[in-house]
Formats: C-alpha cells, structure tokens, sequence
C-alpha cells in the first residue's frame, strides 16, 4: 500500500510517523516543500530518494492508494481536492479548512468523486474518551486550556476549539436543541470562549481559556449519582463513593493514548478493504464551529 504524507511539521513527526512507519506493507511516501525537513525526516526513516517528493505533482504520480495530509490549515483546500480530483483516500487534521463553505465544498467533492475522506479527531478513538461514551452523561464538563496563547477568533476556535466542539458532539446522548455561546475578545484576540449544548434530559459545556496559568485538559462526564473523569487524556477516575484510579501503563505510546494510532489504523483498513468514509459527520461539526465564531464576532462588535 503506497500511503502519502504531506506536510512533515510537528504533528507528522511525534504523533502519525512514528505510527505509519512501522506498520507492515505500507510504503510511504513524503511530501513537503522544505528540502532541509525532508532531508532529515526521510533520512531517519531511511526512505530511498524515490519515496521523497518536494511537490505534489510527482507524490501523486506514484499512484497512491491512500494519503495523510499534515501541512498548515491554510493550504488544506487546495491539497485536499487536489488528492479526491485524483481520486486518492484522504485523511486530513482537523480542520478541513478555516471557512465552513471551503469544508462543505470538500466535503461534496468526496462524495461526487465517491473518494473517501476522514478528518483527525483522534479523540473519538482516544481509550479514556471512548469510555466516557458508556458512561451515564446527563452532564458533560470539557476543558481544553492554555497560558498565555490568545488567539484571533477564526484561528483558535478552528485550530483547537473544534477539538471540545466535536468531543461534546461525540458524547452528546441525544439531539442538541440549544446552543448558546459566551466569550471574552480583547483587542481582537479571543481570551476564553464557553459553548453549551443541551438537549433531552443532558447538559455539555465546553470551555478554553487562553489565559489559564495552566495547559490542561479535563473531561467530565456524570450522570445517575456517578462521574468518571479524564484528565489529559492519560489518567481515568470513576467516582461512586470512593474514587477509584486507572492511569496510562507506562508502556503505553502517546499516540495510542491519544487516539491517534486508533484513528490512522481504522482509515487505512477502510481503504484495504473498499470502505469510502465520509466527512459529512464532521461537517456538521465545522458546522456548529462556524455558529461559535459568529457568535463570538457579534459580542465583540
């Protein structure tokens, strides 16, 4: 299986690398435009020259069967269409792209091209969230914060924000029938941002503060006199009475804690085996993005 990556940044080299290159019958192929990046990245992988590739044109020569796009969130547009015009399985980091009319456009263009399409929340695959979807949840509690990082709105909340938006969607019990969004914009930077979602008998909060004092990440969810809380990912308490403590094993890789290698194995056996995903999920969850960005430019105004 000839699989592509494009874009070698940080997020390619510590969380999907480490996770592709060991997987057997793959081939993989690199792509990026920085030749010193390339240099060293293929280097450690000890690819031959045939597998490195400094434009899209010649990687998408190779015939590939499948490809991971990692390159800046700007760009995704024009990369991804270009690899479903080509007709090339794409699993994209999120977010497909900063205006939601971009994302529907991929999004449709998948579907007529009949390619399948997978955008990164790993979270969905992560074990500790996995688990808070068997829990009770009439009241669900996510933070996702930073020190020192305000961010222009669009950014922050389709760079990182989209990470609660769609966690809150994953573990929502039933339909959502209210949103309502508070924020705090200071001279054009988003300081924290709060999302709610209720629905039939549940609750779910998401909330970023950029100026915490603390990078953390919480989940919560309770219901029915119980709570089973994740914090960064990593530690799981159940709390009925006495808490009670599951942390990650020590052996246990990172990217497997994170979801990622649940995330990049369940996309490549779907392209093994014929299966073509689809994005229109995770539209919807740009969707609901596109509604927090808007509220948040109505507060500031």
């Amino acid at each position: 299986m000839k699989v592509g990556v494009i874009g070698l940044g940080d997020i390619a080299q510590k969380a999907y690398l480490p996770v592709l290159a060991t997987l057997p019958g793959v081939e993989l192929h690199l792509q990026t435009r920085t030749p010193a990046t390339l240099t060293r990245v293929a280097d450690g992988l000890r690819l031959p020259g045939g597998q490195r590739h400094a434009d899209l044109g010649p990687l998408l020569a190779e015939g590939l069967d499948a490809a991971f796009v990692h390159a800046p969130t700007a760009v995704h547009p024009q990369i991804v269409t270009r690899l479903l015009e080509a007709g090339v399985p794409t699993y994209v980091d999120k977010p497909l792209a900063y205006e939601f009319a971009d994302s529907e456009r991929l999004v449709a263009l998948a579907e007529e091209r009949n390619t399948g399409l997978a955008v990164g929340f790993n979270r969905r695959h992560a074990p500790g969230y996995a688990q808070c979807a068997e829990h009770p949840r009439e009241l669900i509690l996510m933070q996702k914060n930073r020190t020192g990082l305000p961010e222009e709105p669009r950014t922050m909340i389709l760079d990182d924000f989209i990470h609660v938006v769609d966690t809150l969607r994953f573990l929502a019990p039933g339909p959502v029938d209210d949103v309502t969004v508070r924020a705090r914009v200071q001279d054009g930077l988003l300081h924290h941002v709060v999302l709610q979602l209720a629905g039939d008998g549940f609750t779910a909060l998401g909330v970023m503060n950029r100026l915490s004092g603390s990078a953390e990440e919480i989940l919560e969810v309770s219901g029915q006199d119980t709570k089973r809380q994740v914090v960064n990912l990593a530690e799981v308490i159940d709390h009925k009475g006495q808490p009670s403590v599951r942390r990650r094993g020590d052996w246990v890789p990172v990217a497997r804690q994170r979801g990622i290698e649940q995330a990049v194995l369940a996309f490549l056996d779907a392209v093994r085996t014929g299966q073509v995903l689809s994005a229109r999920d995770a539209l919807r969850t740009h969707e609901l993005c596109e509604r927090v960005v808007r509220a948040v430019a109505e507060r500031s105004a």
